[in-house]
């Protein structure tokens, strides 16, 4: 019976200790600065990796547009067999025969046999030697699109990361506040046991208190929203655990403000329609080149043999053809589809042209607007945060007033209602100051 019982407890002790095992390793842990963050996620965000298989379908098809113009080599090889060998009608008069008669006659034997090699070479196509020095434009245009890819993820993990980064502010002050009124509460249920405060006071004391609890509940609620927000644009399971690292101050938050100079080529959006007005003057010579004839040679070297009898590698010749050819190919008429295309060609290039001026322009709004609300955002969080200052320093005047008995119950509940509403705007305050700094960085093209 005991042997049954420690049996049973082994069985159930390994079970546990299994569980536990696999529970660790499906749930990571992880501590990341908001530069671990960014690299996390140009390996594991869905549209970064989609993007650099985009460059690496690209290095394919230039491997396609490589092979175009080297020598391309083929064999083939076959056994054929006439179950009727093929008839051909020879006139009678070489026979002897009337005019206008014929004699029917079998050629060849029944087995035939050849094997030969091919060579086909190109020397001189236009189109394909566009696509030649396109490869290199091309295969950056691919990458600019993943630098433009890993950008905007980028944005939005400075934004949601430093969010949260504040957050343990928000908290910490919630935190404060909750304490202030647990001891105000059991100061005032002393007070009431002693007869120096009435009930009223104990319930209002409980109201704020009641309320600050579910700020602070939904505060928690919108922090773990953000976790989970920022873990699938980072591209990791929402099962792991992560920490924030990185801490940030009002003094962190201006730093930057007086940085104005900027360069266009500095946004990975420009640098990208760069590289494809690059591209569409590539295309504007492939079709012209497309005039011009095409030149190619061939060559094919091959082995035939006929028998009787199926034996190929016995007696018998085996008979030797070749040749060398130069093929041109000259274009003449078609349509005037070459124009066309070639027309169409130089409106793409304007059109890319017209985005690249337009986007100077943004790019110059961007910084001006992205410039005003910076600094109008580090004006407010200065602002509020002396405001807060302020309102904690009423609150405590207004405290030690009550405790020595000449203020009211009144007055230090209003006194606690201004501080956390200083509090408050402080917070948002620096929310907004966080997000104008991100955006004031993206639009100059220094978000490092």
């Amino acid at each position: 019976m005991r042997l049954r019982r420690f049996t049973k407890f082994m069985f159930l002790l390994c079970g546990v200790t299994t569980f536990s095992l696999l529970h660790a390793q499906t749930n990571t842990k992880n501590s990341f600065t908001i530069q671990q963050c960014i690299e996390y996620a140009k390996k594991n965000n869905v549209q970064v990796k989609n993007a650099l298989l985009n460059v690496q379908i690209q290095e394919q098809t230039n491997r396609g547009i490589t092979a175009a113009a080297l020598p391309s080599v083929s064999a083939n090889t076959g056994v054929t067999d006439y179950l009727q060998i093929p008839t051909t009608l020879i006139p009678g008069q070489f026979f002897g025969q009337p005019a206008g008669t014929y004699s029917a006659v079998q050629f060849g034997t029944k087995y035939n046999a050849n094997a030969g090699l091919q060579l086909q070479q190109l020397l001189f196509d236009g189109q394909v030697f566009v696509g030649l020095q396109a490869r290199a434009a091309s295969l950056e245009f691919q990458r600019k699109n993943v630098e433009v890819t890993e950008e905007a993820i980028k944005v939005n993990i400075y934004k949601i990361y430093y969010q949260l980064v504040v957050s343990k502010t928000q908290i910490e002050l919630l935190d404060a506040n909750i304490d202030r009124l647990n001891k105000m509460l059991h100061d005032a249920n002393v007070l009431y046991k002693n007869g120096f405060a009435e009930k009223l006071d104990i319930d209002k004391i409980s109201v704020q208190l009641s309320n600050l609890q579910t700020e602070k509940r939904k505060a928690l609620n919108s922090i773990e929203i953000g976790y989970i927000g920022l873990k699938t644009l980072m591209g990791m399971p929402v099962k792991d655990e992560l920490v924030l690292a990185d801490k940030i101050s009002d003094d962190q938050i201006k730093t930057g403000l007086m940085d104005t100079g900027y360069q266009y080529s500095e946004r990975k959006e420009f640098q990208y329609l760069n590289v494809m007005k690059k591209l569409n003057e590539y295309n504007i010579k492939r079709y012209q080149l497309s005039y011009y004839p095409t030149l190619s040679l061939s060559g094919s070297y091959s082995k035939n043999a006929q028998r009787n009898t199926f034996d190929f590698f016995g007696n018998g010749d085996w008979f030797t053809t070749s040749y060398l050819g130069l093929n041109i190919g000259i274009p003449i008429f078609d349509g005037f589809y070459k124009d066309s295309k070639i027309k169409q060609s130089r409106l793409e290039l304007k059109q890319t042209v017209n985005n690249i001026d337009n986007l100077k322009l943004s790019i110059d709004s961007d910084v001006e607007q992205a410039k005003i609300k910076f600094r109008s955002a580090i004006e407010t969080m200065d602002y509020q945060k002396k405001n807060m200052k302020l309102a904690e320093s009423v609150y405590e005047q207004t405290k030690k007033k009550y405790e020595a008995g000449t203020g009211s119950n009144t007055e230090i509940t209003a006194a606690q209602t201004d501080l956390i509403t200083a509090q408050t705007n402080y917070i948002s305050a620096m929310y907004d100051a966080v997000i104008a700094k991100v955006d004031y960085n993206k639009a100059i093209g220094k978000l490092d």
